[in-house]
Protein backbone atom coordinates (compact mmCIF):
# COMPACT_ATOMS: atom_id res chain seq x y z
CA UNK A 1 0.00 0.00 0.00
CA UNK A 2 2.95 2.50 0.78
CA UNK A 3 4.54 1.81 -2.32
CA UNK A 4 1.53 2.41 -4.42
CA UNK A 5 0.68 5.67 -2.24
CA UNK A 6 4.75 6.64 -3.08
CA UNK A 7 4.21 5.84 -7.05
CA UNK A 8 0.71 8.07 -6.86
CA UNK A 9 2.35 10.94 -5.24
CA UNK A 10 5.71 10.54 -7.73
CA UNK A 11 3.27 10.65 -10.75
CA UNK A 12 1.10 13.61 -9.43
CA UNK A 13 3.94 15.79 -9.36
CA UNK A 14 5.10 14.92 -12.70
CA UNK A 15 1.83 15.63 -13.87
CA UNK A 16 1.64 18.69 -11.81
CA UNK A 17 4.47 20.43 -12.87
CA UNK A 18 4.14 18.97 -16.59
CA UNK A 19 0.98 20.79 -16.46
CA UNK A 20 2.94 24.47 -16.23
CA UNK A 21 0.23 25.74 -12.83
CA UNK A 22 1.75 29.03 -12.58
CA UNK A 23 2.87 30.13 -16.04
CA UNK A 24 -0.80 28.92 -16.93
CA UNK A 25 -2.37 31.43 -14.05
CA UNK A 26 -0.55 34.07 -15.52
CA UNK A 27 -1.81 33.74 -19.01
CA UNK A 28 -5.48 33.26 -17.28
CA UNK A 29 -5.81 36.11 -15.83
CA UNK A 30 -3.79 38.44 -18.57
CA UNK A 31 -7.02 37.02 -21.19
CA UNK A 32 -9.54 37.53 -18.60
CA UNK A 33 -8.77 40.88 -16.98
CA UNK A 34 -12.43 42.70 -16.94
CA UNK A 35 -13.94 39.43 -17.11
CA UNK A 36 -17.21 38.66 -14.59
CA UNK A 37 -16.17 36.20 -12.00
CA UNK A 38 -18.71 33.91 -13.86
CA UNK A 39 -17.43 33.97 -16.93
CA UNK A 40 -13.79 33.41 -15.71
CA UNK A 41 -15.58 30.38 -13.61
CA UNK A 42 -16.97 28.95 -16.89
CA UNK A 43 -14.08 29.30 -18.91
CA UNK A 44 -11.96 27.54 -15.95
CA UNK A 45 -14.09 24.76 -16.02
CA UNK A 46 -14.17 24.51 -19.73
CA UNK A 47 -10.09 24.72 -19.93
CA UNK A 48 -9.59 22.14 -17.33
CA UNK A 49 -11.77 19.58 -18.85
CA UNK A 50 -10.40 19.93 -22.43
CA UNK A 51 -6.85 19.72 -21.38
CA UNK A 52 -7.74 16.99 -19.43
CA UNK A 53 -9.45 14.83 -22.17
CA UNK A 54 -6.03 15.88 -23.99
CA UNK A 55 -3.51 14.77 -21.66
CA UNK A 56 -5.78 11.07 -21.28
CA UNK A 57 -5.47 10.59 -25.54
CA UNK A 58 -1.80 11.67 -25.73
CA UNK A 59 -0.85 9.28 -22.41
CA UNK A 60 -2.31 6.50 -23.86
CA UNK A 61 -1.16 6.74 -26.99
CA UNK A 62 1.96 6.49 -26.27
CA UNK A 63 2.95 2.78 -27.17
CA UNK A 64 0.78 2.78 -30.68
CA UNK A 65 2.33 5.83 -31.81
CA UNK A 66 5.77 5.18 -31.21
CA UNK A 67 4.43 0.98 -33.00
CA UNK A 68 2.83 2.97 -35.90
CA UNK A 69 6.19 5.29 -36.92
CA UNK A 70 9.02 2.47 -35.47
CA UNK A 71 10.62 5.13 -32.92
CA UNK A 72 11.65 3.17 -29.64
CA UNK A 73 10.71 4.52 -26.53
CA UNK A 74 14.41 4.94 -25.85
CA UNK A 75 15.09 7.33 -28.35
CA UNK A 76 11.76 8.95 -27.75
CA UNK A 77 13.01 9.55 -24.39
CA UNK A 78 15.68 11.71 -25.87
CA UNK A 79 14.28 13.66 -28.49
CA UNK A 80 11.39 14.24 -26.17
CA UNK A 81 13.48 14.81 -23.27
CA UNK A 82 15.15 17.32 -24.98
CA UNK A 83 12.06 19.27 -26.22
CA UNK A 84 11.12 19.66 -22.80
CA UNK A 85 14.13 21.00 -21.17
CA UNK A 86 14.10 23.30 -24.20
CA UNK A 87 10.52 24.35 -22.43
CA UNK A 88 12.00 24.45 -19.26
CA UNK A 89 15.07 26.66 -20.29
CA UNK A 90 12.25 28.83 -21.70
CA UNK A 91 10.02 29.31 -18.20
CA UNK A 92 13.41 29.98 -16.17
CA UNK A 93 14.83 32.71 -19.01
CA UNK A 94 11.88 34.87 -20.06
CA UNK A 95 9.33 36.62 -18.00
CA UNK A 96 5.61 35.85 -18.34
CA UNK A 97 4.57 37.71 -20.78
CA UNK A 98 0.48 38.97 -20.86
CA UNK A 99 -0.78 36.81 -23.89
CA UNK A 100 -2.39 39.08 -27.39
CA UNK A 101 -5.36 37.30 -28.48
CA UNK A 102 -7.40 40.29 -29.64
CA UNK A 103 -11.27 40.43 -28.32
CA UNK A 104 -11.01 37.21 -26.04
CA UNK A 105 -14.73 38.54 -25.35
CA UNK A 106 -15.76 37.56 -28.88
CA UNK A 107 -13.22 34.47 -28.80
CA UNK A 108 -13.82 30.59 -27.57
CA UNK A 109 -10.29 30.44 -26.09
CA UNK A 110 -10.93 27.37 -24.00
CA UNK A 111 -9.08 24.92 -26.52
CA UNK A 112 -6.99 27.29 -28.26
CA UNK A 113 -4.74 28.52 -27.09
CA UNK A 114 -4.99 28.03 -23.34
CA UNK A 115 -5.75 24.02 -23.38
CA UNK A 116 -3.30 23.90 -26.14
CA UNK A 117 -0.73 25.31 -26.60
CA UNK A 118 -0.42 27.02 -23.32
CA UNK A 119 -1.28 24.01 -20.67
CA UNK A 120 -0.31 20.97 -23.12
CA UNK A 121 2.40 22.72 -25.25
CA UNK A 122 5.05 20.65 -27.21
CA UNK A 123 7.53 19.32 -24.27
CA UNK A 124 4.28 18.35 -22.32
CA UNK A 125 2.73 16.43 -25.08
CA UNK A 126 6.03 14.57 -25.45
CA UNK A 127 6.77 13.47 -21.85
CA UNK A 128 3.02 12.35 -21.50
CA UNK A 129 3.53 10.48 -24.32
CA UNK A 130 6.42 8.80 -22.85
CA UNK A 131 5.26 8.32 -19.40
CA UNK A 132 2.36 6.84 -21.01
CA UNK A 133 4.39 3.80 -22.88
CA UNK A 134 6.52 3.29 -19.32
CA UNK A 135 3.67 2.42 -17.64
CA UNK A 136 4.14 -1.89 -17.52
CA UNK A 137 0.76 -2.83 -15.52
CA UNK A 138 -2.64 -2.23 -15.66
CA UNK A 139 -2.49 -1.29 -12.07
CA UNK A 140 0.22 1.07 -12.79
CA UNK A 141 -2.01 2.91 -15.85
CA UNK A 142 -5.13 2.84 -12.90
CA UNK A 143 -2.52 5.14 -10.44
CA UNK A 144 -1.17 6.82 -13.19
CA UNK A 145 -4.88 8.28 -14.49
CA UNK A 146 -5.93 9.27 -10.91
CA UNK A 147 -2.59 11.09 -9.82
CA UNK A 148 -2.90 12.94 -13.33
CA UNK A 149 -6.92 13.56 -12.53
CA UNK A 150 -5.85 14.63 -9.35
CA UNK A 151 -3.30 16.82 -10.86
CA UNK A 152 -5.78 18.24 -13.56
CA UNK A 153 -8.11 19.21 -10.39
CA UNK A 154 -5.30 20.99 -8.67
CA UNK A 155 -4.46 22.97 -11.69
CA UNK A 156 -8.48 23.83 -11.94
CA UNK A 157 -8.86 24.87 -8.77
CA UNK A 158 -6.08 27.33 -9.15
CA UNK A 159 -7.50 28.65 -12.37
CA UNK A 160 -11.17 28.56 -10.42
CA UNK A 161 -9.56 31.05 -8.07
CA UNK A 162 -7.26 32.64 -10.46
CA UNK A 163 -8.64 36.26 -9.21
CA UNK A 164 -7.71 35.71 -5.22
CA UNK A 165 -4.22 34.05 -6.33
CA UNK A 166 -3.24 37.32 -8.53
CA UNK A 167 -4.12 39.22 -5.90
CA UNK A 168 -2.00 37.25 -3.09
CA UNK A 169 0.89 36.87 -5.04
CA UNK A 170 1.07 39.44 -7.39
CA UNK A 171 2.48 39.25 -10.68
CA UNK A 172 6.18 38.57 -9.82
CA UNK A 173 5.29 36.05 -7.04
CA UNK A 174 3.32 34.29 -10.21
CA UNK A 175 6.64 34.31 -12.48
CA UNK A 176 9.13 33.46 -9.75
CA UNK A 177 6.70 30.42 -8.91
CA UNK A 178 7.03 30.05 -13.10
CA UNK A 179 10.64 29.76 -12.74
CA UNK A 180 10.72 27.07 -9.80
CA UNK A 181 8.51 24.94 -12.21
CA UNK A 182 11.04 25.24 -15.01
CA UNK A 183 13.54 24.31 -13.12
CA UNK A 184 11.98 21.30 -11.28
CA UNK A 185 10.60 20.39 -15.44
CA UNK A 186 14.68 20.98 -16.53
CA UNK A 187 15.63 18.10 -13.92
CA UNK A 188 13.06 15.85 -15.12
CA UNK A 189 14.09 16.00 -18.86
CA UNK A 190 17.45 15.65 -17.74
CA UNK A 191 16.04 12.46 -16.14
CA UNK A 192 14.38 11.07 -19.49
CA UNK A 193 17.20 11.86 -21.80
CA UNK A 194 19.52 10.00 -19.50
CA UNK A 195 17.51 7.25 -19.09
CA UNK A 196 17.00 6.89 -22.60
CA UNK A 197 20.76 7.41 -23.50
CA UNK A 198 21.20 4.76 -20.66
CA UNK A 199 19.07 1.75 -21.73
CA UNK A 200 20.21 2.63 -25.74
CA UNK A 201 24.34 2.52 -24.41
CA UNK A 202 23.83 -0.49 -21.94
Amino acid sequence: MGAMFHLFISNWLKFFFLLTPFFVLSMFTSVTSGWTLAKKTNLALRVTLSAYVICLILFFCGNWLFTMLGITLDSFRIGGGALLFLSAVGLVNSNVQEAELGDTEKTDIAVVPLAIPVIVGPGTTAALLILGADMKSFSDYVIACLSLTFAMACLGTILFFATRLEQLLHRRGITILSKITGLVLAALAAQIIFTGIKAMLF
